[in-house]
């Protein structure tokens, strides 16, 4: 509705209150007559339209628009829903009228919160913009109260501000129901709810983003794309389902490939920044969740044709070559990267644009590049400013005039004149790149490409004899700590046994060499999770390291009887299979009784395992 229609409808609401509709005009300004009767009567007048979210209890609902007066004195916002009848008249619904009343305590001058409800016994709820009497009654206040006093600062933008919300809305239902079914079919290890809803909604988004990109530019042929570290391929499946022609290209071929069917294009490669990795067809360049190829999809996409655009949703946190260092502290570290992604792309020649989306994850977080800063006749300059960035980046200066021979240069101009995009991408970077980066058309040595195979990262692949030394060392540093309470048993018997102290993980770590700490950071979770799968010999709570008692666990286990048999019976299958690390280490021995210790006390004791292990993948 335009502005002019609010003015009506305000008009003939006020006309309707004032000429017969007393009970809805003292319901409305009930607040203003309590609390201030002298006050005048200035309210603000708002038409809102409410998009119903939508779910499996409650499918996809037209849109409903609502007036709300605003009484700032009075503190009451009053909600009044509009009906259109099949004549194109709008009238208020008075069956739904509610308000929300801020008042004060005449006795301890404390502020409430109150819902009011116009007509209760006529109120109807409809699961989606009109909840239940009971939600707006015991729910909301809490909410609002909450609401009120916490802070909203926040370093992004609103979510879905470059995209009609209402297409959408629609538009993620309905793939949402004809993609729903990937959930019970999934073969991958990884969550189907999380990763199959996710990525339904990043299409849903692209999808949207593209269509207002067509209507905007004149164009009736549907973008063209490619998806750089695919990963499962299902973007890829939706995107070309939908009509996009498309492929996506991932180091590791995944199960569900399988599954699509030949009309979706999935290539297994390894994708090193190059002038071999470059898409001159395509329109637009994406990268969802792509880890070390994140700061390149700009530059991949600049490189590739002046019309190509990108889409890169951040994730893991890395620059051009290696993890990504931080240099603010003022912001947090995810804020910090996206602020870098987005510089990648102004120094590639774009116009950058960022955007929230509505999906399942904590990074939800997209960067976009859809028109270029520069005409297409600058980009051979603009070519040369993206490489002294690049080599910026790992602190090395830009070339020095004369010397960027592998730049777009004079004879790469007329190379730019000819193709027919206007560009051509460059060589191998700078000088400083080396010789060998140059000779294989690379744009910056030292870039490592994920690895094809999966390598198993929770330091279960690590050595034995490697795992067992940092395990000594560290139980050493515990024991030699001042004790805090050392000493007997829990059954009062004078035998002490030295529990140790404790330590954080970060002192922890100060004690350990180099080549350790270096062997261990490749690992994920490093120190902490080394030190959590040693599971027998120590404990990790808030961040500090103790010495695991089992004299403590044998109390907990008795003081929760109601365990379940099945832990018991894993327990019982379990029992003096592994060997004891403190019969074997400890300076006081083992702190339980051969009889209680879940381990073995010495080879005589120890039983073969009833379990076999799980076979790693490596």
């Amino acid at each position: 509705l335009a502005a002019w229609d609010l003015d009506a409808l305000w008009d003939g609401l006020s006309r309707s209150l004032a000429g017969g509709s007393h009970e809805l005009l003292g319901f409305v300004t009930g607040a203003r007559a309590a609390s201030r009767p002298e006050a005048p009567s200035e309210l603000e007048v708002v038409l809102r339209t409410v998009i119903p979210k939508t779910s499996a209890h409650c499918p996809l609902a037209a849109l409903r628009r609502e007036i709300v007066v605003r009484d700032v004195l009075s503190g009451a916002v009053t909600f009044l829903p509009l009906e259109e009848d099949n004549k194109g008249s709008v009238k208020v619904e008075t069956s739904n009228v509610y308000q929300i009343r801020l008042s004060r305590s005449e006795e301890d001058e404390e502020e409430f919160i109150s819902i009011l409800i116009f007509c209760p016994e006529r109120w109807h709820s409809d699961g989606s913009v009109y909840p239940t009497p009971a939600w707006l009654g015991e729910e909301l206040p809490a909410k609002l109260a909450r609401w009120s006093v916490e802070s909203r600062k926040s370093g992004f933008r609103s979510t879905l501000s470059l995209i009609p919300i209402v297409k959408y809305s629609k538009t993620y239902q309905t793939l949402k129901d004809k993609y729903k079914d990937m959930v019970k079919v999934w073969p991958e290890v990884t969550d189907p709810e999380k990763f199959v809803y996710e990525d339904v909604a990043i299409a849903a988004y692209l999808l949207i983003l593209w269509e207002e990109e067509r209507a905007e530019r004149g164009l009736t042929a549907k973008q063209s794309f490619v998806d750089l570290g695919c990963g499962n391929g299902l973007l890829v499946h939706i995107l070309s389902t939908e009509g996009h022609p498309g492929r996506g290209i991932d180091v590791r071929r995944r199960k569900i490939w399988d599954m699509y069917g030949p009309q979706t294009c999935l290539e297994e490669g390894a994708i090193t920044p190059g002038d071999k990795t470059l898409f001159p067809d395509v329109d637009w360049v994406i990268g969802n969740h792509c880890d070390e190829l994140t700061p390149w999809i700009p530059v991949i996409a600049a490189r590739s044709s002046y019309r190509c655009c990108f889409f890169v949703l951040p994730c893991c946190f890395f620059d051009f070559v290696g993890r990504y260092a931080r240099r603010q502290s003022s912001k947090t570290q995810y804020r910090e990267y996206l602020d870098f992604v987005a510089e990648v792309g102004l120094a590639c020649g774009f116009r950058v644009e960022e955007d929230c989306l509505r999906i399942p994850s904590t990074k939800r977080v997209c960067v976009i590049g859809r028109c270029r800063t520069y005409p297409p006749a600058e980009e051979g300059s603009m070519d040369a400013q993206r490489t002294r960035y690049i080599n910026s980046r790992q602190g090395r200066p830009g070339s020095p005039p004369g010397q960027e021979s592998v730049l777009p240069g004079p004879q790469s101009a007329a190379a730019c004149a000819d193709h027919p995009d206007g560009c051509r991408a460059p060589g191998a970077g700078a000088a400083e790149g080396g010789a060998e980066a140059r000779a294989a058309g690379l744009w910056l040595s030292g870039f490592q490409p994920r690895e094809k195979a999966e390598r198993v990262r929770n330091c279960a692949a690590l050595p034995r004899d490697f795992v067992n030394r940092v395990v000594l060392q560290v139980a050493h540093l515990l024991l030699d700590r001042e004790q805090s309470h050392a000493g007997s048993s829990p059954n009062g018997s004078v035998k002490a046994w030295n529990r140790g102290g404790d330590l954080s993980l970060a002192e922890v770590a100060a004690k350990l060499d180099a080549e350790t700490l270096r062997r261990l950071k490749r690992e994920c979770g490093g120190l902490q999770t080394l030190l959590r799968n040693s599971h027998q010999v120590f404990e990790v709570l808030n961040g500090r390291v103790h010495i695991r008692d089992w004299r403590q666990e044998q109390l907990r286990k008795q003081q929760r009887p109601e365990a379940k048999e099945a832990k018991r019976r894993l327990f019982s299958e379990a029992f003096k299979t592994r060997a004891c690390w403190f019969f074997s280490h400890h300076p006081d021995g083992c702190a339980l009784p051969s009889d209680c210790c879940p381990f073995a006390h010495g080879p005589e004791e120890l039983r073969p395992a009833r379990m076999p292990r799980r076979k790693q993948v490596l």
